[in-house]
Formats: structure tokens, sequence, C-alpha cells
């Protein structure tokens, strides 16, 4: 099936013709690149575009900059000053609202109380807090100074955290008191307490006050002497709104971000200043048509790469409105989003596929007393869209007049990779193809071309601006993960295809895949058929070990309200399976589950089920929603 824009779409996008000007892209990444760079602010131009010294890449050699440049000083000075940078929404519903100079003011404060704390260039600082505007406060006031945030998602338990602070060395921890999730008052100062028992690089702990609590700073865990703990509005009510913004070259440290495989500790990911400032401006600009007035909700978290990439940094690069609701998307009930985006007037909304399939067994009917009209873009990220979520995301939310842009990305890409652009035709279920500059592909084990609609894995052949600079303290890791598993090209670690027309299909991680019979089935395939039929909300698949086969196939299914399982089901369900994918994806087991194992950013946890069904250790369990 394929979708063709819409008249008054390509007439408003800022790319009318995609293989044109890919093409050019491919053919000079290195002036295409420029050119965008020049859109931007820079305290010193670059001496040279690129370095590339395989495996690293050095972007904009000698150039000066910072991200809080063009975030927030470079309006200052203009009527963007004025606008709204961020709305944040609360879980009660109340508001807050910042400028981009009030936001600058509250950056500065927050810059000057670090460096009242004796942060310098360089120093990491760990950033534990919830979806409130302190987190992203933090994170501008960290780069504005030079240092180097390391955002640990607020779901994290205490261990996580823990392992995280250590690696990164860090300076000071800031965190909130408790903070509301849902139903659930989450007391997440206790598991700070709890991670920094053995602590010998933490020398302050900067405490929000998100509930109002009766301890003050310093009384919550009187035994622990090694670190002293300060409340943020304390601190920052001393300071300076003005603070000067550090100038940084532009490949040094901006912030690691911690990203976990399926075995190991988890990789430190660094990004720097340039390159990835460069990468996401250009990414958000053209996939989602940015124009002055947009107002765009990422329901990410910033404790993810999204939020850093698209709540935050680019949003402010591109000089328009961020929005961010601190709740869940079924509270206080199931029509929150859809509230919101017709109060606020959204333009732009970026979600996850496990979020719309999660709404989906809700049915159609209470989405139409919304207005949808503000909305010009809708986006999908973190895992392979079926379609059959992408048709119902199109219809009743896109009321068929509207794009998907459908991102392919990770964290150490740092900006999308394999996305359209609105202006095109699109097939629902597809990334479509790489964006400008990207040279990817779909290769099989040794590197070689592989026929059309054959799964491989999916690769990048050249540098790009946005990737990562290195695996923090293990550049080991670093060549081994991405640059040595195939000759000569970045591994992303995903399975794809390639179609006829040149679009790709992310079919998941290599992790993921199950082989029945010498046959490399996807999860996300498998479970794009299950869903595929008008019963089933949602799907997870893992393999087991079965001496035959290799692996069987075990799905756990969740069925929409109102539907009863029963044994016919369960027959008429692998017959779905059966029809979408052939008989080699036959399902030997299906049971129908209230609930499946996932993180609070929505990714099902296929570990866990595997885990379980296996009789083996689930291993670390923090990040579990529930």
């Amino acid at each position: 099936m394929l979708i063709n824009p819409k008249p008054e779409v390509v007439k408003s996008s800022h790319i009318k013709d995609y293989e044109k000007l890919y093409k050019e892209s491919i053919a000079d990444p290195e002036l295409f690149w420029e050119n965008i760079a020049k859109e931007l602010s820079w305290y010193k131009p670059w001496e040279k575009v690129l370095d590339w010294k395989f495996p690293y890449a050095r972007w904009f050699v000698g150039g000066q900059t910072n991200i809080v440049y063009n975030a927030l000083d470079r309006w200052q000075n203009t009527d963007v000053k004025n606008n709204t940078a961020l709305i944040w929404v609360a879980q009660d519903q109340s508001e807050r609202r910042f400028t981009y100079g009030q936001l600058n003011e509250e950056v500065s404060k927050f810059a000057n109380s670090l460096k009242s704390l004796g942060v310098k260039k360089g120093d990491k600082i760990t950033i534990y807090l919830p979806r409130i505007p302190e987190q992203f406060i933090a994170m501008l006031a960290c780069l504005k100074i030079g240092a180097v945030h390391s955002v640990v998602y607020s779901g994290f338990s205490a261990d996580a955290l823990k392992n995280r602070v250590e690696d990164a060395q860090a300076k000071i921890v800031i965190c909130s008191n408790s903070y509301p999730y849902g139903k659930k008052i989450v007391e997440s100062k206790k598991n700070v307490d709890e991670a920094l028992k053995e602590n010998k690089t933490v020398e302050n702990v900067i405490v929000v006050e998100r509930i109002k609590s009766d301890s003050p700073a310093g009384e919550q865990n009187p035994e622990i002497k090694s670190y002293k703990e300060i409340f943020w509005n304390e601190l920052v009510k001393k300071q300076s709104p003005v603070c000067p913004t550090e100038v940084m070259e532009s490949s040094d440290p901006a912030f690691i971000l911690y990203t976990s495989g399926t075995t190991g500790k988890p990789k430190g990911i660094i990004h720097g200043h340039g390159g990835y400032m460069v990468g996401i401006y250009a990414t958000l600009k053209f996939v989602f048509d940015i124009s002055p007035y947009d107002v765009f909700w990422s329901t990410a978290d910033a404790g993810w790469i999204t939020g850093h990439s698209y709540i935050l940094y680019s949003p402010l690069i591109n000089g328009i409105t961020t929005f961010v609701y601190e709740g869940t998307p079924d509270f206080p009930d199931i029509e929150i989003w859809w509230k919101l985006i017709d109060k606020y007037k959204i333009t732009k909304f970026y979600t996850a596929p496990t979020a719309i399939r999660a709404l989906m067994k809700f049915g159609e009917d209470h989405l139409k007393k919304y207005d949808f009209s503000s909305l010009k873009i809708l986006g999908s990220v973190g895992e392979p869209i079926n379609p059959e979520a992408w048709l119902w995301f199109y219809k009743n939310v896109g009321r068929e007049k509207i794009p998907i842009m459908d991102t392919w990305w990770q964290t150490e890409t740092g900006m999308f990779m394999v996305t359209p652009v609105p202006s095109v035709s699109l097939k629902p279920g597809s990334a479509f193809k790489p964006f400008f500059g990207i040279e990817a592909d779909v290769v099989d084990d040794k590197g070689n071309k592989i026929p059309t609609n054959t799964q491989g894995y999916l690769i990048v052949r050249k540098p790009w601006p946005a990737m990562l600079l290195d695996v923090y303290n293990n550049p080991t890791r670093y060549k081994e993960t991405y640059f040595e598993k195939i000759p000569n090209v970045y591994f992303a670690g995903d399975s794809a295809k390639i179609d006829e027309d040149g679009f790709y299909w992310i079919v998941g991680r290599n992790d993921d895949v199950i082989k029945v019979s010498g046959h490399r089935l996807g999860s996300a395939e498998l479970e794009s058929a299950f869903v595929s039929n008008p019963k089933v909300a949602e799907a997870a698949v893992i393999g087991k070990p079965h001496e035959v086969k290799g692996e069987s196939i075990k799905a756990f299914v969740i069925l929409k309200q109102g539907v009863v399982p029963s044994d016919e089901l369960k027959m008429e369900l692998v017959q779905t399976v059966r029809k979408s994918i052939g008989p080699i994806a036959t399902p030997d087991e299906i049971d129908f589950v209230d609930k499946l194992p996932k993180t609070r950013s929505g990714k099902i946890m296929r570990r866990v089920l595997k885990a379980q069904e296996l009789g083996l250790p689930v291993g670390d369990t923090s990040t579990l929603d529930d």
C-alpha cells in the first residue's frame, strides 16, 4: 500500500524533491553538512568539515560553539526571546511556561549555582530527575558551563543509578525528593541515598522538591557524611540570572548517555557539541517540517536519547515551543493525550508504537470528540511500527490528512537516520529511506549486499555528524560493538530488509531474531502479524529452545476489551500468523495475558518473558514499569 502526500503538505514542506537532494547529499556529504552548519552560530568557524580516521569521526574540526549558544543565547536579541520555549503540564493539569528569555535566566541561575559548588568545564554531573522543567534546566546549565551531563532515567533502580554514577565519576547528583507517577508516588531520593552509600566522587546532591516535604535537605539521611545535600530552590535564589556560555571545541563532550544491550554493563555513549548539534537541528527541521510557531510534543523522557535530541535540544535550536506532559498516556484517563493535543494546539506529535497499540484497544469513539486540526505531522519512534498501528494512527489521529514520519535511529546515532520527509509517498510500517547524507544498506554477515526483500544486517557506510564520539572509558568496546562485527562499516545491531522500491523495513534487534529451522524471524514482524487480527491489542513473541527446529515460537497476547479468550481464538490467531508470514512462522504456544513487562518508555522486555518461561534469572528489572 502506497499513501501519497496531500498537495498542501507538499506545498509547505522544506523538501520538495527527496531523490534529487539525497543524490546531491551523497555525492558530496561534507558540502551538504557544511551548508547546514552555516545556518547555526559558531564562536569560531571550522578549518575542516570532517576528519575521518576509521572508526573515529571528528566533525567541524577547529570550530568552536556550544549547544546552549544555539539553543538559547542566539535568540536573546531577537523577537524569539519573547516566544514560548517550554510548556510543561503536570499530572494534575497545572502548568509552567517559560519564554526563551525566562528559560535563559533560569538556566543561567542554575549554571551559576553549579559554578558556586566548584563545577568546572569537563566535570561530570548525574541528573536523576523525572520529566519536570528542572530536568531540562539542569541539562542546559551543564552544557552552558562546559560540564558533561549524564541523565539517568528516573525509573532506574538504586543499583542502576549507582553503576552509572560510578562509571561517569560524577561530582554532583541532581534528583527530586519524590514525584508522582500515575497513582503512585516514587521515592527517588531514597534510591539516591542507597546508590551513593559507598561513593567516592560525589561532593553534592541537589534536591528538587517536586512534592512538598517537611524534611529539609541534609537531614534525609544523616548517617551519610561523604557529600552535602542542598535544596535546588535554596541554591538558585542567591544566583545572578546572567552567566557567560563556555566556548567549546566542536568535538568536546556535551553528554554521556548510558545504553544497555541485552548483556554486559551499560555503555556510556559520548556525544559532542558541534556535529551532534548540526545533525539534530537538520533532522528535526526537515523531517517535521519545522515552522516558527510550531508546538512540538515528543512523548518520550529525557532519560533516553529521544528526550535529549527531540524534546530539548533541537526544538530550542530551531526556535520553536517544546511541550512536555509529566504523566503517562493513560493518566488520569485514556483520553489525556487527545485532550492535550486539542487544548494546547499541538502541531507536531511524536510518539512510540507501543503507546499507539496500547491506546488502540480502547477503540476510536472517544477520539472523535477532540479537535486535531492543529496537527500537521505525526511521528513514530522507538521500535518498528506495525502497519495496523500505523494505519490506526493515520486514520484516527491524523484523520487521513497528515503524514507519519516513522524514524529509525539510535542512542549511538544521535539523530534520525532512516526516515521519510513529509513530501514523499509512504508505506505503512516502513521507515522509508535514509536521511540526506546517510549512506545506509542491508548486508549479510560478511558485509555483502543481499537480494531485495531479504532480511540482513542494517549498516551505515560513512560517518555522519551526530554519531557517537566514543564509549566512555572503553574505546575497545566502541570498536568491537560498532565497527568490528562487519568490516569497515557502522554495525547498527538491527535487522532490516529493503524492498523493490528502495524502502527500508526495520525488523528488530538482531538479538530479537528467532531462528526456526534455519529461518530468521524477527520478533517485531511476528508481533505485527498477531496485531493484524482485529481482536488483538498487543503481542510479544519469544523463541524457546527446540530440539528439532532450533527454536519454537511462543506468543503472549493481550486481547481487546470484550474479546473472550478461547482455544478457537488460538487457532484463529495461528491462521492469522501463517497467512501473514507463512507456515514457518506458525506459533507453537499462545498465552492470553492481561499485561506485558515493559519499560516505562513503553518497550516490551522480551528477555524478561523469556527468562520467566525458561526458569532463568530475570536479571535487572529496574526499568520495568510495574
